[in-house]
Parts: structure tokens; sequence; C-alpha cells
């Protein structure tokens, strides 16, 4: 249930209609999708992206809505209420810019304190990590990402990492009224730039690294840093955790007052926290800390330096929440490795495999070099590059795997409108010797071609779709799961 605004009091912030015959209607629920409408349901058309959904004015009346509010336009300009079937329209001025406002006017958050994470990879593993951890220490904690939004017991689906303006207040409304305390949500380049976010209220605002993304979209690095800045610089944060070992980061944190550092090497920054010693075994990782919250020390059941500055950027988080920490360190022991990031799959007598979820240059450089000082025989990587994406990243990606890893095998991944044998073809331009790359177009043969000419000290990683269920295909998108192919062919269940 929303808090049920009259549909004059909900506008209020941007014009006057309580002479209108239509400032009494209530309003319950907005809607941005047309055929998601019902009887009752109020009716928000934009201008969008790619779709205008004032177009389907008429479909969303049929279908029930009890008012509309639409963006205004020379026909029709702001402050117009006409009538459409019996059925008020309502424009206002820019109304794609005042989403996250209009929602939160109808959905208003107040016990539920947001944390926003945002950067090129690590958002999962933080948010997951930092949900977990507030679930050890007896606060209740949801997630909204890439693997799906609410409690990680029950996680519903999503199409995009960072929903519309009004998904994501509506989600964080029902949240907060299950009984959840701390939301913490992954903030994409895309929802930033969208104004998906814009009037969340951050307790804290995080972030983790940046490397090559996105470029399909944002055009330039410059432009998609920028982007994932303006969490900070346009956005509510109360608190910013900054991870100084990325080299953006240590810009960012010049140009914010307060800002907390993070490092996994001691740090003179004057509002800090830092690792004075990490250290790596079967066991998982271990950080000895110091700062501005003080010393301790505590060990995670997680593989790999990139691990190491998401549980120290996390529990930095948690410190700046005012969450004590001598609570955090006597159940760190506890947390889980993230569903599809590096997780392990072993049995006896065959070679370990890890999947994750790394699908960037950067990601898989740092996963083949976690997993390098685990590794007692040969390392393998398969991977893939998504079609209709930037392809610059296809040769880059090649050529990590080859210096770092042992074996290659280049797959498909989410090949959507391209030809498979296109996108190898310009990754094998990356490679010093791509005649050594084996290739295989289907993944689940790609694993099963690496178990049975590894040996039982090598590691596999498979590598680019992590938590994913499914396979874009031109025409059709199909069932495959990594996970699920490394549990069959090793004979083993979760």
């Amino acid at each position: 249930m929303s808090k049920e605004l009259t549909l004059a009091a909900l506008l209020s912030p941007w014009l006057d209609i309580s002479a209108e015959d239509s400032a009494s209607i209530v309003v319950q629920r907005l809607e941005l999708d047309s055929r998601k409408v019902t009887q009752g349901t109020t009716f928000v058309a934009i201008k969008g992206h790619a779709v205008d959904g004032r177009r389907f004015i008429p479909s969303a009346i049929e279908q029930g809505a009890n008012a509309v509010i639409a963006e205004a336009c020379e026909l029709h300009p702001h402050g117009e209420v006409t009538n459409v079937s019996g059925v008020s329209v309502v424009y206002i001025n820019q109304l794609n810019q005042h989403l996250s406002a209009l929602a939160s006017q109808l959905y208003p958050l107040d016990k539920n304190k947001l944390i926003g994470v945002t950067g090129t990879n690590g958002k999962t593993t933080i948010t997951q990590i930092m949900a977990q951890w507030l679930d050890l220490v007896g606060q209740k904690a949801a997630v909204m990402g890439t693997t799906g939004n609410g409690f990680l017991s029950e996680l519903q689906p999503v199409a995009n990492t960072t929903g519309n303006a009004i998904e994501i207040q509506q989600t964080l409304y029902r949240l907060e009224e299950q009984g959840a305390r701390y939301s913490a949500l992954e903030v994409s380049s895309h929802g930033l730039v969208q104004g998906r976010v814009k009037t969340l209220p951050f307790e804290v605002g995080v972030f983790s690294n940046l490397s090559r993304d996105h470029l399909d979209y944002h055009g330039t690095m410059e432009e998609y840093a920028e982007a994932k800045f303006s969490l900070f610089s346009q956005h509510q944060c109360k608190a910013a955790v900054i991870n100084v070992d990325d080299e953006v980061g240590a810009c960012w944190i010049q140009r914010l007052d307060s800002a907390i550092a993070v490092s996994l090497q001691p740090t003179d920054y004057p509002n800090a926290v830092w690792a004075q010693s990490v250290s790596y075994s079967e066991a998982g990782i271990t950080l000895s800390i110091d700062g501005m919250f003080g010393r301790g020390e505590f060990t995670v059941a997680l593989i790999g330096e990139f691990n190491a500055s998401n549980v120290l950027v996390a529990l930095t988080a948690l410190l700046a929440l005012g969450i004590d920490k001598q609570a955090l360190f006597d159940v760190a022991g506890s947390l889980k490795p993230v569903l599809g990031r590096m997780e392990l799959f072993t049995a006896n007598g065959k070679a370990k495999v890890v999947v994750d979820y790394a699908h960037t240059p950067d990601a898989l450089e740092k996963a083949l070099q976690a997993l390098r000082v685990h590794c007692h025989g040969k390392l393998w990587a398969i991977f893939g590059c998504g079609g209709d994406r930037d392809k610059g990243k296809r040769p880059m990606m090649a050529a990590i795997g080859e210096s770092l890893a042992d074996k290659v095998i280049l797959t498909d991944d989410n090949p959507r409108s391209e030809s498979p044998a296109a996108i190898v073809e310009d990754m094998l331009e990356g490679m010093q010797n791509p005649q050594q790359a084996i290739i295989e177009h289907n993944r689940f043969n790609a694993l099963k071609h690496a178990l049975a000419h590894s040996s039982e000290l090598d590691i596999i990683l498979l590598a680019g779709k992590g938590h994913e269920d499914y396979q874009v295909m031109a025409d059709k998108t199909i069932q495959y799961s990594d996970r699920e192919s490394a549990l069959q062919l090793l004979e083993v269940s979760l």
C-alpha cells in the first residue's frame, strides 16, 4: 500500500490544480507502463528514450486509469488539464526529470536507511556483503541490483541493475513495510544519468572502482566517470566512502570534502580506513585494519585481492552508518561468497571451477590474478564478449586472458544480433598467439572440454555470466546457467 494522496496534493510541488474537478482524485499507485495499468492506477506518461508514453494514454484509460500525469509539450503546455474519455490528463514540464520526486511523494521512506554503491565492478558483492553483515548483527537489510531486489533469502529478478524511478521508490517503500531498516542499492551510471535515484536520501554513497564499460552509451571514459561521480556531486549523500586504490577514486577524494578514503595500503588521508596487512589462504582473507574507526582484525571466506577491497569498503560504509565495529568483526567469519561472484565449485579428483560475472577487461584481470594465488596447477580462462556492445574491449579481454591464464577457451556470451564467429575474430585480434586459443562457442561444451583436459590441481575460471540463467541469441533467449553447468559436469549438488 502507498500513502494515498489526492492528485492535487501529489502535484502541488509543480502546479496548483486545486480548482480542477480532478483535484480530489485519490492516487494510490503510479505506473509508467501502460500494460501494467489496472483499475484505479494513475498512469504517468513520459517521453522516454525509445518510446513516447503519451501514445499509450488511451489504452491506459481503457484499462482503468483513474487519472493521467503526462509530460507537457507545445500542444499541451505545463499546467493544462484535459479530459480524455472522462479521465483527467494533467500536463507537467520535464516530467521525466521529476519522476523520483513524484514517487517519493506517494511512497515516502521513514525507517529504511539507504546505501548507494556505484562503480564498474564490485557493486553486487559490496551491497550483498553489507546486507549479509547487517543481518548477522540483527539489522534487517535488503538489496536492489543486478541479481534482484529484496531480502537475500528471497530476491526478485529484475530487468535492469537500476530500475525506473517509480519502481525504485515503490520497491523501497514495500521493503520498509516488510521490515527493512537498511537497503543497499547498486546504482548504475545509466540510472544516475537518467535521474532514476535523483531524490533518494542516501545515508552513505560508496565508490568501488572505475574501468572500461558502457562506452556504447557514454561515449568516453571521462563522461562515464562523471556519470558515476554524480552520485556524490548531484545527489544527497550524508557520507561518502571512496576506494582510493583505484586511480579515479584517488582523484575524486580530492574533490569531496569529508569523504572517507579506503585503501588496502596504509594511507595518510585525514579521514581513512586502511589495511595494515592482508593475507590470503585456502580459508579466505584475513584483514588487519586501522584508521578513523580504530584497529582490529577479522577473516572472511572469500577469494582474491579485489574481494579484500570489496569487504573493506563494505565494512567502512557500515562503520560510517554507526554499526558497532566489534559486532561486525565477531560475525565476519559467517559471511558467504555472493552468488555467481568468484563462486567455487569442487569435486574430488577434478579441477576446481570458479564461476564469476567478470565481463569487463578489469574484472577479468582481477579474477585471474586472484585465482593465480590459489592455483597449484594450470589456470584456465573461459570467457566471451557480448554482442551489440562496446567492441573495443574484445581484443583487450583476449589479451588479458592470454597473458594471465595458461589455457584460454573463447566462447559465447550473449551474442545478441551479432555473429558469434565475428565476435571471436575481434577477440583474437588482441592475442599474440591466437592459434593457441581454443574456440568453443557452446559454453557448456567449453567447460566440458576444460574439465576433460585438466588435472585436479587446475583451476578453471568460467567468466562473464555469473548468476545469470539465460543466454541472449539473435532471435531468442535460451535457458542457460554457468553455475548449473559446473554442478552438472562436476556431478555435485549445492
